[in-house]
């Protein structure tokens, strides 16, 4: 079992319904030797009358006297008692008339105990002693049993109650107990890259509980500190760049203008510029990436139907495809209702389509799909690339990630921050964004889904 709410409300029914089948079993033993106790004095109080009834003589009675004398008394207690008198040689004096021709059993050593009659059921039987007389006096023990049988009836019912209200109580409790756990798993689910600023509510109280939620605070302190030196570093020498680069590219383009460069000269200084440009692409990207993962990145959400937008990039795709010698192809299935910024997320799309061209053979096809479910809107762009292993197929989203295996050596060279910043802009519009094999087994497909509004049927 997965919950420690559940846990801990199955062992304390288990507990609460264990003591009580104790107590119940403890009663019902205390209860039935009390039973019985009583019993034993009923008889012993019949034997009192007994001995009233034969008067101080009994010694030098006959036993047609003490015939005579018991016949009035045994008649009044005959509702309740059986008795027999026996002579010193285990002769019958008297035996109630309520006995019929059954008679009493003598266990010897025992004096009070328990015997069956066939007809009259279980009998508390005592012996006493009357001068030279045996006197037996029993009594039905039928009664207790009944009393026994009640209470081990009602027990039950209390046991069952007690186990239905005792995993009532525990459910409700363990998850009174489990309140604080519930806040902690909530706040450390909501503490994100992007919100390292929430903290778990710690109450005033000092148990593990709450000295835990302190722990983890000051973990997440910590962790704060760390990510916004690291953001900080980022922005401020991406931003402290700039300016430098942007006086080397000037004095650059400065030599270039006056001339009197020899050729190689200036084929180096084209160089230097090109990877001039290049650096401040990195630090733009650096800079992106910055701003979104603070959610500093503002979007100009549309509520629209993506198809416009799709033959839109369409038609740019196709060209940059013919110029690499690759097809491209759209294919468009259902419609609906999405909100999204077009301008970030055509820079997803062309970031996915370089990422497709770079690997395409020569003659090979792009496919980019888009297609609606009941929730989402799904972009897939499909290449004829070697395709990414199933191990590397996470990592390519990460910041400077270049594959050198296959023909992915041989592509241009990035700056390993495209699908860094794919995911970034996904991300800001709440949808999700991964990479898989194609059907075909051959090639890579990258999929992103966003959450759509509504959806119809039909293009």
């Amino acid at each position: 079992m997965r919950s420690i709410g559940a846990r801990l409300a199955l062992w304390y029914a288990g507990v609460s319904t264990a003591t009580l089948v104790l107590l119940f079993v403890a009663g019902y033993y205390l209860l039935q030797q009390h039973l019985v106790r009583g019993l034993d004095a009923l008889n012993r109080a019949e034997f009192e009358q007994i001995k009233s009834s034969l008067g101080p003589d009994y010694a030098r009675l006959t036993p047609a006297e003490v015939e005579e004398r018991m016949r009035g008394a045994a008649e009044i207690a005959a509702v309740l008692f059986y008795v027999e008198i026996h002579a010193k040689d285990k002769s019958l004096l008297f035996a109630s008339h309520n006995l019929g021709a059954r008679r009493l059993l003598d266990v010897p050593g025992e004096h009070r105990f328990d015997a069956r009659l066939e007809g009259l059921g279980t009998l508390r039987i005592g012996e006493f002693f009357l001068g030279p007389m045996d006197v037996l006096v029993a009594t039905s023990a039928d009664q207790v049993r009944q009393v026994m049988n009640g209470y081990a009836e009602i027990s039950l019912i209390l046991v069952c109650l007690m186990l239905v209200l005792s995993l009532i109580t525990g459910l409700v409790l363990s998850r009174a107990a489990l309140r604080p756990v519930r806040a902690i798993q909530e706040t450390a689910n909501h503490i994100r890259s992007d919100n390292l600023s929430e903290r778990i509510p710690v109450a005033d109280v000092q148990d593990e509980i709450s000295n835990l939620a302190r722990l983890l605070n000051e973990m997440f302190d910590r962790l704060e500190l760390s990510f916004n030196q690291i953001r900080r570093f980022t922005a401020e020498a991406s931003h402290e760049l700039k300016t430098p680069l942007s006086l080397v590219r000037l004095q650059a383009e400065k030599l270039l203008v006056e001339g009197g460069l020899t050729a190689a000269q200036e084929e180096a200084v084209q160089v230097q510029l090109e990877e001039i440009a290049r650096l401040n692409k990195i630090i733009e990207e650096l800079l992106f990436l910055s701003r979104a993962e603070a959610r500093a990145v503002r979007l100009d959400f549309r509520r629209e139907d993506p198809g416009a937008f799709l033959q839109s990039f369409a038609q740019d795709a196709r060209a940059l495809a013919e110029h690499r010698g690759v097809a491209f192809a759209l294919r468009r299935e259902g419609a609906g209702l999405v909100e999204f910024d077009p301008a970030w997320l055509r820079q997803v799309l062309f970031n996915l389509l370089q990422n497709a061209l770079n690997v395409s053979p020569a003659g090979g096809a792009i496919t980019l799909v888009s297609d609606f479910t009941v929730e989402s809107w799904r972009v897939a762009l499909e290449d004829e690339g070697p395709g990414v292993a199933p191990e590397q197929r996470e990592r390519i989203f990460d910041r400077f990630v270049r594959l050198e295996d296959g023909a992915q050596a041989a592509a241009p060279k990035g700056s390993g921050l495209g699908l860094a910043i794919s995911r970034s802009i996904i991300g800001l519009h709440r949808g999700v964004i991964r990479a898989e094999a194609r059907e075909s087994g051959r090639g890579l497909r990258v999929v992103f889904e966003l959450p759509v509004l509504s959806r119809r049927v039909g293009d």
